[in-house]
Parts: structure tokens; C-alpha cells; sequence
């Protein structure tokens, strides 16, 4: 697979949905992580980032507009000891709790399939980072319906052991915008990681559509200590 610039995949569709990047920085001392939400409702778009406890999860802006919570507030990121688990939606929480009890990522997500909203049954997307001693390794997992069919659900893992300074994996809900909502198709987009935590952050804000984006996560972790910066971007301010 050919690498590609993550500025220009982020910036080639209006609507590429929600989105993880994952992957290693160009000097190889830190795991990167990036995740990003963006909407076309106003229900999508009354949303921010706030810190919550080593992660972070969804909020209403305004709370008095908002309408549906149910697929729209949740905990996009946790940290499990030395796992960080990124996902666009509340099976953040079923990672979380059932690799507490010795269960595997993909055990815990074969108890959870795409999200219920017809016609698009948007995927779910997810990423879990293990970062020990020095050494790194991720994963990703899209769960989607068979090509709009609810009836069956599609499951795909992707692992990444000692992954490559430099490169990154870029997985997102949407091949682009449409009626019904098409899913993202393939492997994981192997992408380019450039530059020090705000350059990536700015990169990765600047190239997403400037109507659909809401908010910005990204955190860089050192691979030899654990030791993490986090920066948060939110649209609405």
C-alpha cells in the first residue's frame, strides 16, 4: 500500500464522518493518536470535547437543543492502564470494561455491531494502543452493515505490531457524503505522521471541511515513559 498525505485524504471529501488516525511519529519516540467528529444536523453539530478523567467524551454545547443524545454523547477515549482505546461511540465502554476482565479487543467487539440509524448504519470504528516499556502496537476495527443489509454485520481487525516511524493508519466512518451515507471501505488508509503535537493538531483541524467539523482530539504518548499531551479543539466555543 502506498503511503498517502493525511492532509490531503482529510481534505479530499466534505464529509468523511468520524475519524482515528493511529500511528508513530517521524522520530519514533511517540504513539499518536487523532479523533474527529463532524455532522451535518444540528443535533451532530451541538457538540464538544471535554477532559474526562485520562480521557475525554462528548458534550452538548448548547443543552437546550439537544435532541437525540443516544448515538451523539459518549466517551470517545479511555485509558485502560497502559491500553488507550479510541472509538466513535459507547463501545469505547465495552472495551474498556470487558478487557478489564481479560477479554480480548475483538472478543469485546463481537458483542456490538454498526449503530442502528437507518438508512446509513453508520460503522463503528475503533482503536486500542498498548504502550509498555518502550515497545508500541495498535489495532483497529471497523463493525459495518453488509452494504447497507442491517441483516448481517461485517467485522474487520487490523493489527499493527512495531509500527513504522513516520506512518500512520487512517480509518473513518464515510467513503464521503451522500444519501444514504456510504461506509468506509478497505484497510485502514496508511497516511503520513509529520510534525511535533500543535503542527499535527493544526494540520488535521485546517484540512477538515470547515461547515461539517465539530471537534479535535489528538494525543501524543511517549513510548519509553507513558507520559502523554493532549490537545482539544471544539468548533463551538
Amino acid at each position: 500500500m502506498e503511503k498517502v498525505s493525511l492532509a490531503k485524504e482529510l481534505s479530499a471529501t466534505t464529509y468523511p464522518g468520524r475519524g482515528i488516525v493511529i500511528g508513530k511519529t517521524a522520530d519514533g519516540k511517540h504513539a499518536v493518536t487523532a479523533y474527529f467528529i463532524m455532522g451535518r444536523s444540528e443535533n451532530s453539530r451541538n457538540r464538544v470535547f471535554v477532559t474526562e478523567g485520562e480521557g475525554i467524551r462528548t458534550q452538548a454545547y448548547d443543552p437546550s437543543k439537544l435532541e437525540d443524545p443516544s448515538l451523539i454523547i459518549y466517551a470517545p477515549v479511555r485509558v485502560l492502564g497502559n491500553k488507550t482505546i479510541v472509538t466513535n461511540g459507547d463501545q469505547t465502554d465495552t472495551i474498556y470494561e470487558l478487557m478489564d476482565r481479560q477479554q480480548t479487543f475483538e472478543q469485546a467487539l463481537r458483542t456490538r455491531e454498526f449503530e442502528p440509524d437507518a438508512p446509513n448504519y453508520t460503522p463503528r470504528i475503533s482503536g486500542i494502543m498498548h504502550v509498555e516499556n518502550g515497545s508500541y502496537n495498535y489495532a483497529m476495527s471497523i463493525l459495518k452493515s453488509n452494504n447497507g443489509d442491517p441483516s448481517s454485520c461485517n467485522r474487520y481487525t487490523f493489527a499493527y505490531e512495531n509500527p513504522k516511524a513516520g506512518e500512520g493508519r487512517f480509518i473513518h466512518t464515510y467513503m464521503g457524503d451522500g444519501n444514504p451515507l456510504p461506509s468506509f471501505e478497505g484497510e485502514p488508509t496508511l497516511v503520513d505522521i509529520e510534525g511535533d503535537i500543535d503542527s499535527f493538531t493544526n494540520m488535521v483541524w485546517e484540512n477538515l471541511n470547515e461547515d461539517n467539523k465539530v471537534s479535535l482530539f489528538v494525543r501524543y504518548i511517549d513510548i519509553e515513559t507513558g507520559k502523554y499531551e493532549t490537545r482539544i479543539i471544539n468548533k463551538n466555543k
